[in-house]
């Protein structure tokens, strides 16, 4: 197959370049450039898919057979996309989020749920909003008449990840000592591999399916006490875990998801956090391997050099409790 890659290469991008060149296929990139130098053995075309005319410099005289669309952000830049690609692709697959759905994370959602209220014929360049995802669910199938998968993102870690969530813990937990765990053990999340991910959308892509997919892993997956146990395997830590109610958190005003990564107090707001249901996307084939796979291979990334590549930000947010502030709630426990 001839794949179309719109986005960047560091993270989910690279995963499915890496999937897509292992099964064979043919991979053309379309990215500004500026992120990450494009896997080898790609066709990289660098330009920006605000730009219209980049655009059309990139589709004229070409078709492919799929294209994965893991960049677009703006309704306006995914409909002027779809347009353009419409009879030029013969499958579109888009990754959106979870945060599209209008009840996530108050609420359980599934691929039946509604999405946010949004257009997908925005004018460009607007304000971040978790909206915009659902406006641009709306501006693909609006403009693209052929098989279209929508993929809704859940909790992305693994080798590469740019953001430092998983990274963040394994730093932690690797320097030991005393460790402000969050919650209680038996707590569920749902975290997917980026690999698996990206398999399962190019599973969709060599069969041309349709239709909308929660791609996240089952719930109930793993837990909390997992989750840090895996990275004290990976790590070799003996670091203790203090398990801290959500309350007392609350009360020292830590900041959940923020200063303690993938906290989600079990209050008003946030109960379905980790209730998103991948029921459709287990059916058509989804597989998700252990957290103790990924957090063992994300470690042995960090350790060869990957810490480069993390940002350790949530937008302009720093991840992580500050140590002292960390060392003050453990002290009155």
């Amino acid at each position: 197959m001839d794949i179309l890659l719109l986005g960047g290469s560091k993270f989910l991008g690279r995963a499915y370049a890496t999937e897509a060149l292992a099964r064979g296929h043919r991979v053309t990139t379309f990215n500004r450039g500026v992120s990450r130098t494009d896997p080898p053995g790609v066709e990289a075309v660098h330009g920006d898919r605000g730009n219209p005319a980049d655009l059309e410099r990139l589709v004229d005289g070409r078709t492919w057979d799929a294209v994965v669309d893991t960049s677009g952000q703006q309704p306006h830049d995914v409909a002027t996309t779809a347009r353009l690609l419409d009879g030029r692709a013969g499958h579109y697959g888009f990754v959106s989020s979870i945060h599209a759905f209008a009840d996530w994370p108050a609420h359980p959602v599934d691929a039946d749920s509604a999405t946010l209220d949004c257009p997908g014929d925005l004018p460009p360049d607007q304000p971040f909003a978790n909206a915009l995802k659902a406006g641009c669910e709306r501006a693909l199938t609006a403009h693209f008449t052929g098989p279209a998968a929508i993929l809704n993102c859940g909790l992305l870690i693994g080798p590469h990840e740019p953001i430092g969530r998983l990274p963040w813990w394994l730093d932690r937990i690797a320097r030991g000592g005393r460790v402000l765990a969050p919650g209680h053990p038996d707590r569920p999340l749902s975290l997917i591999d980026a690999r698996d991910f990206a398999a399962f959308g190019l599973d969709l892509a060599e069969r041309r399916a349709a239709g909308r997919y929660v791609t996240t892993a089952p719930i109930r997956s793993t837990t909390t006490g997992e989750f840090l146990d895996a990275c004290r395997t990976a790590t070799g830590s003996d670091a203790e875990l203090v398990w801290t109610p959500d309350a007392d958190l609350l009360a020292a005003d830590v900041s959940p998801w923020v200063e303690l990564p993938l906290w989600a107090p079990a209050t008003d707001g946030w109960h379905g956090t980790w209730q998103a249901d991948p029921a459709t996307a287990l059916a058509a084939g989804l597989r998700t391997r252990p957290v103790l796979d990924t957090v063992t291979d994300t470690w042995a990334w960090l350790e060869s050099g990957g810490r480069a590549e993390v940002s350790y930000r949530q937008l302009d947010t720093p991840l992580g409790i500050d140590p002292a502030k960390e060392r003050r709630i453990l002290d009155g426990r």
